[in-house]
């Protein structure tokens, strides 16, 4: 079967429509809660907390908040995207047209993606307004972005897939992501922990990520920032491996 541009296109966009109609929702919410994040740990706490790396605390935790956002949004966004069709029945019109598997996961990842993307650019705007933010490696910071963005939302995709109801889509995303942001140096350094807990932070994946992400801002990390690109690689194949898989057995979907 050859590659089916207009069916890819129709789902692209249907997801893109869908985000502009809840832009308060999609757009709005986190932008609000990325403000109030910087009026009370940048403004507030962060004049009780001394320099960072020789940066400033409200300046620090930019990368960090920017990979909550990141995270949290390409999950439940695809997550979303695929589950709904499932909920309502529409699901069987995509299974029934000639587009392949391949296909309808490109055009929900890549939405999913993209809505991930432009609220991260409105996020890091929004920073402007409270703290200083320079980016060392901007294009470091572009790849970065890209690559967190479309393999989350491939994450995000295999969870509605597995997903049978809204509340077991909303665990991982609220229960196991936002927590491992939090305890992942997104609003301190490791070197501000125990030593014990230092070496607990080190199988947490996500404190790779947002010291990556750090280091493309300020050129500070606490790791090697081929270490951060690798585990990002490495959960991308793993998403792509299981979503394979899943595909090919119809689980939760043909059946």
């Amino acid at each position: 079967m050859k590659f089916n541009y207009y069916a890819l296109r129709a789902i692209y966009l249907h997801e893109m429509d869908r985000f502009r109609r809840t832009l308060i929702q999609s757009l709005l919410s986190p932008v609000l809660s990325t403000s109030l994040y910087f009026i009370v740990f940048g403004s507030v706490i962060g004049d009780f907390v001394n320099n960072i790396d020789g940066i400033s605390y409200g300046s620090y935790i930019v990368p960090g908040l920017l990979m909550l956002t990141l995270l949290t949004q390409s999950i439940s966004n695809t997550s979303f995207g695929i589950f709904f069709p499932k909920f309502n029945g529409t699901i069987y019109e995509i299974l029934a047209a000639p587009i392949s598997s391949f296909e309808v996961v490109l055009a929900y990842v890549g939405a999913g993606a993209t809505k991930t993307l432009m609220v991260g650019v409105v996020i890091f705007i929004t920073s402007l307004f409270f703290t200083d933010v320079s980016v060392k490696y901007p294009l470091l910071m572009i790849f970065l972005l890209v690559l967190v963005s479309f393999t989350f939302a491939l994450f995000g995709f295999l969870i509605g897939v597995l997903s049978k109801n809204f509340e077991q889509m909303s665990i991982i995303p609220t229960i196991v992501i936002t927590p491992m942001v939090f305890l992942g140096g997104s609003l301190y350094s490791l070197d501000m922990l125990p030593p014990f807990w230092q070496t607990v932070t080190y199988f947490n994946p996500v404190v790779y990520l947002i010291n990556g992400l750090r280091y493309s801002f300020y050129g500070v990390s606490d790791f090697n920032i081929w270490i951060s690109i690798f585990t990002m690689l490495l959960f991308l194949v793993i998403c792509v491996t299981l979503v394979t898989i899943i595909l090919k057995k119809g689980y939760n979907i043909k059946n």
